[in-house]
């Protein structure tokens, strides 16, 4: 008999198909905010007019604005950001943007929190994993939440995580809080048309991961399999039409409703497997951008896992429309397809790096519950190796 506990975190409300711009009005009424701060991509500041169009509906509850949040969050863009925030009177965050916009948002309602003005500050709030168990301080809730806007699929909006960088270590780590979550997410697909064609697709690569690995977990339910299944059917069919054309609305929509269901069992305590824990490593130990990484890792990974749950995997093919092909096949045809890159050494990585990135592999919990037990960083190795 199926058994598990589903633990859900402290997201309010998701907009979807609706402007932005009034949406962030709404819910700054809703929540009676009086000075909202935002945390915004550099491109979308400065080369769009959607900051514009928030600014002006806003009118004097606009508090200001941050522009600077690179790739994988690191943690001086986000003390810079909190700075920022707190001189700006800041009572609620909005941010706007992908991955890495998201998740430093979550943590600045963290420093802001806790008066944290220097990177150190930091450190006592990030989990720990120490023999493949991940241990997390505990703390108090932020008290000023965040709205966020995600231009991106990868969908980490929907997680009380926040992946924050180390960049003297090279290192992502955890910051993780039922409240980090943000309160509202609006998912405006016309905002999206802005982001890059090869960022769209690519985090749209990393929601298929989620589903994928969270349809093969040693979790796996009922429930998210459900929810896993409709997440792999609406992905693969809104990514191929905003392939064929970059302004099919709908078709992003059906991407982000995609991306959505492919979290549900991961924010509700589905464990994940070693597409995702080598993932983490290659974003903050080699500067992957985060898409690339299942990119390059997802249909290894499935090799690797085949001989322990083959029929799960007949699964994931059938949701992508190939029931007699193996899953690995199906995943890899995708995203060629979707001319994304499907390589290691396509990504920037040098082959001499491969064993320090098992080994930092061994410093996150996932790769302790992939499917096929992997206890020792050799393994992890044959898989970095299959995929260079």
């Amino acid at each position: 008999m199926q058994s598990g506990t589903m633990v859900f975190n402290q997201l309010n409300r998701v907009m979807f198909g609706k402007a932005a711009a009034p949406s962030i009005v709404a819910e700054a009424d809703r929540l009676g905010a009086k000075r909202v701060f935002a945390l915004v991509s550099r491109t979308l500041a400065t080369k769009t007019d959607e900051l514009d169009k928030i600014k002006q509906a806003l009118g004097d509850r606009f508090a200001g604005f941050h522009d600077h949040m690179p790739p994988h969050s690191p943690r001086d863009s986000v003390v810079a950001c909190a700075n920022a925030a707190r001189e700006a009177g800041c009572d609620l965050l909005l941010t706007l943007g992908g991955g890495s916009v998201t998740d430093g948002g979550k943590a600045v309602t963290l420093c802001l929190e806790y008066g944290i003005t220097d990177v150190d500050g930091l450190e006592p709030f990030r989990t720990v994993v120490e023999d493949g168990v991940r241990r997390f301080p505990e703390y108090r809730a932020p008290s000023i939440r965040q709205i966020t806007v995600p231009t991106t699929l990868s969908a980490g909006e929907f997680n009380a995580r926040a992946g924050v960088t180390d960049t003297r270590l090279k290192l992502k780590q955890s910051y993780i809080h039922p409240a980090l979550v943000p309160e509202t997410i609006i998912l405006d697909p016309a905002v999206t048309v802005h982001t890059p064609e090869w960022l769209w697709l690519s985090s749209g690569v990393r929601a298929i991961d989620h589903a994928v690995e969270t349809l093969c977990s040693l979790d796996a339910n009922d429930y998210t399999d459900g929810t896993s299944l409709q997440a792999l059917r609406s992905l693969s069919e809104g990514l191929a039409r905003v392939k064929a054309d970059a302004h099919d609305l709908e078709g992003r929509l059906k991407c982000m409703m995609g991306a959505w269901l492919s979290m549900v069992g991961v924010v509700a305590g589905t464990r994940l497997g070693a597409s995702h824990a080598i993932g983490h490593i290659l974003g903050g130990s080699a500067n992957v951008p985060h898409g690339h990484t299942s990119c390059v890792m997802l249909p290894y990974v499935l090799d690797y896992n085949e001989p322990v749950n083959g029929e799960r995997q007949r699964d994931v093919a059938t949701a992508l429309g190939s029931p007699d092909e193996r899953a690995s096949i199906v995943v890899d045809r995708i995203i060629r397809d979707l001319g994304m890159p499907r390589h290691l050494r396509d990504v920037g990585v040098s082959k001499e790096d491969l064993p320090r990135l098992a080994d930092n592999c061994m410093l996150d919990d996932w790769t302790f519950s992939n499917p096929r037990p992997i206890s020792k960083p050799e393994q992890v190795l044959d898989i970095l190796q299959a995929a260079y």
